[in-house]
């Protein structure tokens, strides 16, 4: 099977190869291609070295991705508007939002595989046009959220098969490489029809590393794996960022998103935010402190009031009182003074800490509200 599917790639080829002799044919020479595709010119030892991505020179300085009030339709129906962010090299960058929400048609957007209706775009150094797509794609890849493997093949027979597609330079060394960075060196002769589903997602993040990409995209990549697999591809995620690869993730699982991404962007059609994770709580959020106590206290007003960096408290349950402060560090020692001197017996004080998902569902629930206006 390996085979006609090789020969069917090659002769998929075989139109778009000239048919004057390739002397009188303008190619690209080696020295010419690393000097267009800094990442034609890396190390072999890329993928396993701890070493970082070498970004080329030209884009040195420049964000990895660049776009500015791009937006996409189908008709009369809006997939995204108005999207604008930029996004540094070696950055784990999160694309969260609802179904339907225009995440994956985003990605496809910038991976050149649907053009945008308005605004512009920079990837991996090259502008998003038509005429661009090819040498953009050689600068990333996609993993998207189906493994879309060849279940009969086995995992290096896969790999090849890609390769040859891609059309990368040495070949046998990229896939050793490639399975060596997510550790299926020892299943290469396995089908990947036998494989977890856990296993299937490695080979395909190997397959996307196969071009030894800038940036790189994952669509999904842990939806459907158990606790164990989804680990397993944090840990490789880790890995990339280590390396200085840029990773454009988009995921449904907001502790995921917290625990890799740099930053995080929340899309509802529109951009509703963008920022680290703890920059998002404390836009959207009072800064508290939680106090718990054994038995309620006589006079909490007289305990709380005036204490430095406190602007105010109420009741949580019986014996529980939640303090609205502007500095943790200064409340948090004055409270605990505060409650020894009226002779509390305190079971706790802790900072409350609002979640990504609180985040993200309050985001939503503003864009309900107001739908509903």
């Amino acid at each position: 099977m390996i085979y006609l599917i090789t020969w069917l790639i090659r002769k998929r080829r075989r139109p778009t190869d000239p048919i004057e002799p390739p002397a009188a044919v303008p190619v690209e020479t080696p020295a010419a291609a690393s000097k267009r595709d800094g990442a034609a010119a890396r190390t072999p030892s890329h993928f396993v070295s701890a070493d970082t991505v070498a970004v080329p020179r030209a884009t040195q300085g420049a964000p990895a991705l660049s776009v500015h009030n791009l937006g996409k339709r189908f008709g009369d129906r809006t997939a995204f508007q108005d999207v604008s962010f930029e996004i540094g090299y070696g950055e784990v960058f999160g694309f969260l939002g609802p179904n339907g929400a225009g995440k994956t048609t985003t990605v496809r957007t910038l991976g050149t595989l649907i053009a945008p209706t308005s605004g512009s775009a920079t990837v991996a150094g090259i502008p998003l046009t038509p005429e661009n797509g090819v040498e953009i794609r050689r600068r990333i890849s996609i993993m998207p959220e189906s493994p879309g493997l060849y279940l009969r093949l086995s995992v290096r027979e896969n790999l090849a098969c890609f390769a040859d597609l891609y059309e990368v330079p040495d070949t046998g060394d990229r896939i050793d490489r490639a399975l060596r960075a997510v550790h299926l060196a020892d299943r290469a002769r396995d089908a990947c029809g036998t494989l977890s589903k856990g296993l299937r997602q490695r080979v395909a993040l190997a397959r996307a590393l196969l071009s030894d990409p800038q940036v790189l995209f994952l669509d999904e990549p842990t939806s459907g794996l158990d606790p164990v697999a989804a680990r397993d591809v944090h840990e490789l995620i880790d890995e990339l960022r280590r390396r200085g690869v840029t990773i454009f993730l988009t995921t449904h699982r907001l502790e995921e998103a917290e625990r890799l991404c740099d930053r995080v962007a929340i899309l509802n059609t529109t951009l509703r935010t963008i920022g680290r994770p703890s920059e998002l709580r404390d836009q959207l959020f009072a800064r508290t402190l939680a106090v718990k106590t054994l038995v309620p206290l006589s006079e909490p007003d007289r305990v709380f009031a005036g204490l430095p960096a406190v602007d105010g408290w109420h009741h949580e349950g019986p014996a529980g009182y939640v303090l609205d402060v502007s500095d943790p560090a200064v409340a948090a020692p004055a409270a605990t003074r505060a409650l020894v001197a009226a002779a509390a017996d305190v079971l706790s004080i802790s900072e409350s800490r609002h979640s990504l998902e609180d985040v993200y569902l309050e985001l939503l629930n503003q864009d309900q509200e107001a739908s509903r206006r």
